[in-house]
């Protein structure tokens, strides 16, 4: 039976959700994981396509990398605005419209009959996603005001976004074992019809009482900031950095942001509150989190062409072969709450970085030949860390910001992820690339379309390759795995000191009474006082009947770590 309470109506976040049950919070939450299946199924699913796609569609190397990231690119390039409109027209109201515009975004998708058509129906399936991440994280924020079911509800969504990751490659090889590289997409509709009906039954609408104006200015600057400096940056990284486009969009993008950032400031009601950025905690979030992804996704998404390419994997091997990294990241947002308990969120967000930093550098000695059980260990380890650092940094970005913001704040840490995916596929393959053609050997004969097909990519390289001599194939085959896995190993070991650096930046943003203080008492659960951002006075922002708090946990950081705020 539900059982009310009585809380002050000055309480914006409970006009917008009555109190539920804890059966009926568990059962939201069960169907705002199935929203997070969704997007994260698509987000992977494509990784195992991209051989046969390349077969089909015949993209360009540019092309084939704007089919992997246009979708993270447009996705994180709206995702503050769509936060922030949740927060204004209702978070269920929202969700419900993204996954039927995801569904249509997908049947687009499946039946693309060119790279371009692709691109663009991967860039409507962003703007569809848009909709939904924050949505679900805004919800479970006003959904769970006690701290300690919050972080054991945003581990269970974390662990639900990687279960979904690690269901795209497998529920994807098993697809194209008997279908063409389209049906990858149209495994969305299932989820999508589910949700829709769930959705409207079983979830509450909120909203912020007093959102103020959808300031469009800002929705433009915000979207067209990120994306042209990303594109200025995936651009420079192949060498057209003094190309006068390249030129151009990176001081467009530069200009955007910044004069999004300045109007914020002078918003009454702003589409992203920028003075949350003063608070440690929440930067240290933000980076930590954009950091991370930068240094995995791109790794990640060309091992999958390594095990089919390099190693000649099938596409349901290959997915299983992936199945390490992603069953080590549910375990880790699985415990990610009470690793934060025990040492403090400093010390588990850092040594989460660090781990990740040292998995990946580790895969900078992989070989066509190394055994498959020391890369599924690395992976293990990699997906563990990965999955408590962005459960983590979840957590702390929510309780970071107030109740009826949640939608925004939300979308800061979606906008890190998606963003940091999007840049590492582009920094990462710029890389490979590069060093993909210095360390090509062309046989004998190889010359005209088929060398440039070669050269453009491993995947070119082997259809080229198919249709030579026999000897003269296996050499090109030969030439480009070596060439392809040398520029992966440096890909990964700068990845990995990337990732270690995101540690030390972490543990350097984190120090201090004041940071160890506001974080671990939220994170741990036992409701510590938070700072408040415009006063800087101590202030206790636990929500009407949540817990107490209670006595301090066992700190892993040892004695001399930093006693939490007790003002």
């Amino acid at each position: 039976m539900t059982t009310e309470r009585t809380v002050p109506q000055t309480t914006s976040a409970y006009r917008n959700i009555p109190p539920f049950s804890a059966r009926r919070r568990w059962t939201a939450l069960a169907v705002l994981v199935l929203a997070v299946l969704l997007v994260a199924v698509d987000a992977t699913v494509l990784f195992l396509a991209i051989p046969f796609i390349s077969e089909s569609l015949h993209p360009s190397a540019t092309q084939l990398l704007w089919i992997g990231d246009s979708y993270s690119f447009v996705l994180a390039g709206l995702l503050v605005s769509m936060g922030s409109l949740s927060d204004r027209i209702g978070r269920r109201r929202l969700l419900l419209i993204g996954t039927a515009a995801f569904g249509a975004a997908s049947v687009l998708a499946a039946y693309a009959p060119g790279a371009g058509w692709l691109i663009a129906a991967r860039a409507l399936l962003g703007v569809a996603g848009a909709t939904i991440m924050p949505s679900t994280l805004s919800l479970i924020r006003n959904l769970f005001p006690d701290e300690r079911e919050r972080a054991k509800a945003i581990g269970i969504w974390g662990a639900a976004a990687t279960a979904g990751a690690a269901a795209g490659p497998l529920v994807g090889g098993l697809v194209l074992e008997h279908f063409w590289w389209g049906s990858v997409f149209l495994i969305n509709i299932p989820l999508v019809v589910l949700l829709l009906v769930l959705g409207r039954q079983l979830l509450p609408e909120s909203r912020d009482p007093n959102p103020g104006v959808w300031d469009l200015p800002s929705v433009g600057l915000s979207l067209f900031g990120i994306i042209g400096v990303v594109y200025a940056v995936k651009e420079a990284a192949v060498g057209a950095a003094e190309h006068p486009a390249v030129i151009a969009s990176a001081v467009l993008g530069v200009l955007c942001l910044t004069w999004f950032v300045r109007r914020q400031l002078r918003l009454p009601v702003p589409l992203l509150d920028v003075r949350l950025f003063a608070d440690r905690r929440f930067t240290a979030a933000a980076l930590g989190s954009l950091i991370a992804l930068i240094g995995l996704a791109g790794v990640i998404f060309f091992l999958s062409q390594y095990f089919q390419l390099v190693r000649g994997y099938s596409p349901l091997r290959a997915g299983l072969a992936d199945m390490p990294a992603f069953a080590g990241s549910v375990v880790g947002g699985l415990v990610a709450a009470q690793l934060a308990r025990r040492c403090g969120q400093r010390a588990a967000f850092a040594g989460g970085l660090l781990a990740m930093g040292l998995g990946l550098g580790a895969l900078g000695w992989v070989h066509a030949d190394t055994a498959y059980l020391l890369i599924a260990v690395v992976f293990l380890v990699t997906g563990v860390a990965e999955g408590a650092v962005y459960a983590l940094s979840t957590t702390m970005v929510l309780s970071s910001a107030p109740k009826e913001k949640a939608g925004a704040a939300g979308a800061v840490s979606e906008t890190a992820y998606e963003l940091g995916t999007a840049l590492g596929i582009a920094l990462v393959g710029s890389v490979l690339a590069a060093v993909y053609r210095s360390g090509l050997v062309l046989p004998a004969g190889v010359t005209g379309p088929a060398a440039a097909d070669a050269s453009d990519s491993l995947g070119g390289a082997v259809q080229t390759a198919s249709t030579l001599p026999p000897a003269t194939g296996d050499a090109l085959r030969h030439s480009a795995r070596q060439a392809f896995t040398s520029g992966m190993n440096l890909a990964a070991l700068l990845s990995g000191a990337l990732l270690i650096g995101a540690a030390v930046l972490v543990w350097m943003l984190l120090r201090g009474r004041d940071a160890a203080g506001t974080a671990d008492g939220e994170l741990r659960g036992d409701g510590g006082p938070a700072a408040d951002r415009d006063g800087g006075a101590a202030v206790d922002r636990r929500e009407p009947g949540s817990a107490a708090a209670g006595a301090p946990a066992a700190d892993c950081a040892g004695p001399d770590a930093p006693a939490r705020s007790a003002a």
